[in-house]
């Protein structure tokens, strides 16, 4: 009896160490993503006044693991029962994320100009902010919704193969350390200014070195959100690269030749202006007639 105790202890040590393992291979794969769900979110948690960031982030953090507690089943029975159709969402979720990376880089070089959308009037009443403050977040949990499909799924495919209790263990602690890290993180860069005020503020002298690192914090926040904006784009093309470079059999073999790193950027490059382009000439097609007639 005890014996057959000490057993199962062993067994579930053992299942342990391998969730463990593939649990970093799993993390790593979505690594790209990531950082690109991290500028996304870091984005979407900035502009606000200074005492709702963190209630915002939490409001959009717990909308996050709603999403996750939707997706993680749907794409469980999936595994079990369709596991074939894992790689067709892994493809669709690639185009789409080809399709965004190339979307910034076009507006990056082709900026367009803001529309009266998108600039909030200067004087709102307080039912205005509340409305605009939802609104905002429900825009950011609809696109973590969007980015947390593609991480769990690029997580199951990385142990499809394995036994469905090892796909649950694995794509759970994903899932988990993917909103705990992301949304800690954010949540550390947006309040990062007004530490940095605060250390301004509190410091005798104007040139001291507690002021100094006040104002880089400040100064310093913009630049961040900014810099994981590209990064999070060049993730962006790797990953819908690497996706289509390791699914698709004749791309694998036509670049083969050439590193893994260019030949992920290339494809991704190339699916994102076919899948911008077609998004473009559909949207010509179909509503630019109509922009026109509404004109004449």
């Amino acid at each position: 009896m005890a014996s057959g105790f000490f057993a199962l202890l062993d067994d579930i040590g053992v299942l342990m160490d391998d969730v463990a393992a593939m649990s970093k291979v799993a993390t790593k794969k979505t690594a790209g993503i990531l950082g690109d769900d991290l500028a996304v979110n870091a984005e979407k948690a900035s502009g606000f006044v200074s005492s709702r960031e963190i209630p915002v982030l939490w409001a959009i953090t717990k909308g996050s693991f709603i999403n996750k507690l939707i997706i993680l089943p749907v794409a469980f029975l999936l595994s079990a029962f369709l596991p074939w159709a894992i790689t067709i969402i892994l493809l669709l979720g690639g185009i789409y994320l080809a399709f965004e990376g190339a979307e910034k880089i076009y507006e990056w070089i082709f900026p367009h100009a803001a529309s009266e959308t998108d600039i909030p009037p200067l004087e709102m009443t307080e039912e205005e902010i509340v409305a605009h403050e939802k609104e905002k977040i429900r825009a950011a949990i609809v696109t973590d919704f969007i980015l947390s499909v593609e991480i769990v799924i690029i997580a199951l495919s990385s142990v499809v193969e394995e036994p469905i209790l090892n796909q649950v263990l694995v794509v759970s602690v994903v899932a988990i350390i993917a909103t705990i890290g992301v949304y800690g993180i954010v949540a550390a860069i947006v309040r990062m200014d007004d530490l940095g005020f605060k250390m301004i503020k509190s410091s005798n002298e104007k040139k001291g070195f507690k002021h100094s690192v006040g104002a880089f914090l400040v100064a310093a926040l913009p630049k961040i959100v900014k810099s994981l904006s590209v990064i999070g784009t060049i993730a962006l093309i790797l990953v819908a690269g690497g996706i289509f470079l390791h699914n698709v059999h004749f791309i694998e073999e036509l670049l083969h030749s050439l590193p893994t790193i260019l030949s992920e950027v290339i494809t991704g490059i190339v699916v994102g202006i076919l899948a911008l382009g077609g998004f473009k000439l559909f949207k010509f097609l179909f509503f630019g007639k109509k922009k026109d007639d509404s004109t004449l």
